[in-house]
């Protein structure tokens, strides 16, 4: 029920007129803009949460008309991924209130409303095994804070000195989920595994000498982890590991509110 009060605040407002927020309650949960684009405005409601804007490929003109069409329809936050500098300079020049997360190559705006929301319950922990992989770790990460939640970063901490990874033991245990993200052999997301009694989301980083074959080797390491509670996302998917941790996040604290309904 979200999406329809706050597309009623933003007829209220001015911002969508009454035809259109008819045509938007009848249609069949999307609209289309400019011919080229169909956004998915229902998929909040469906999933938990809202559709992301795929930046690789389309043109700075085609993803700032779908952050302006989203805006006017009340979406409370708009993030497009894989955009580089270039790309978001003309896309700032379109969309107002824009900002840019460099090394995670995000863009995004947010509404007041969703600036002062509180955080969702649980805390992510995003770990990556070397500086190569900070621009999918950081794509997960601020994927997750602009999903609503607490996020830990711990960097650079890969199997080669693991020295480094068990000083901060105390830290993992304090994660409510951990997203695990390495490229080379890919054999991080099992030790840490090992190490802790959460879910564990491993991301293949493209990042490795020839024989890593793009992040083939560190997905295969990773899909064939002996460690359990591990799940795998495809090859440098940061946005994908992050909305696949907040959805075990924003279920399991659905849990207690379902059992109480089942006791009554």
């Amino acid at each position: 029920m979200e999406d329809l009060k706050r597309l009623l605040e933003a007829v209220a407002a001015g911002r969508v007129a009454p035809e259109q927020a008819m045509a938007n309650l009848q249609d069949q949960g999307f609209f289309a803009v400019e011919g080229f684009a169909k956004v998915d405005w229902q998929r909040e409601r469906r999933t938990g949460f809202p559709e992301a804007i795929w930046g690789q490929n389309k043109t700075p003109e085609q993803i700032a008309a779908i952050m302006l069409a989203m805006r006017d329809r009340g979406a409370p936050v708009i993030l497009a991924t894989r955009v580089d500098r270039a790309a978001y300079d003309k896309i700032a020049a379109i969309v107002p209130d824009l900002y840019y997360h460099a090394l995670a190559r995000i863009c995004a705006w947010q509404s007041p409303a969703a600036l002062r929301r509180q955080l969702r319950p649980g805390t992510i922990a995003l770990v990556s095994a070397g500086t190569a992989d900070l621009p999918v770790a950081e794509e997960a990460a601020v994927t997750a804070e602009l999903m609503g939640f607490r996020v830990d970063r711990l960097w650079d901490v890969g199997i080669a000195g693991i020295h480094r990874l068990f000083a901060h033991r105390d830290r993992l245990a304090q994660a409510d989920v951990l997203i695990v993200v390495a490229g080379m052999e890919g054999a991080l997301p099992s030790v840490v595994a090992g190490l802790v009694d959460v879910p564990v989301v491993a991301v293949p980083t493209s990042v490795g000498y020839g024989a890593n074959f793009n992040g083939l080797a560190p997905l295969l390491t990773m899909l064939n982890s002996c460690a359990a509670g591990v799940g795998v996302v495809n090859i440098d998917n940061g946005f994908g590991a992050a909305i696949l941790a907040g959805q075990i996040l924003r279920t399991a604290a659905r849990i207690p509110d379902r059992a109480s309904e089942d006791q009554k």
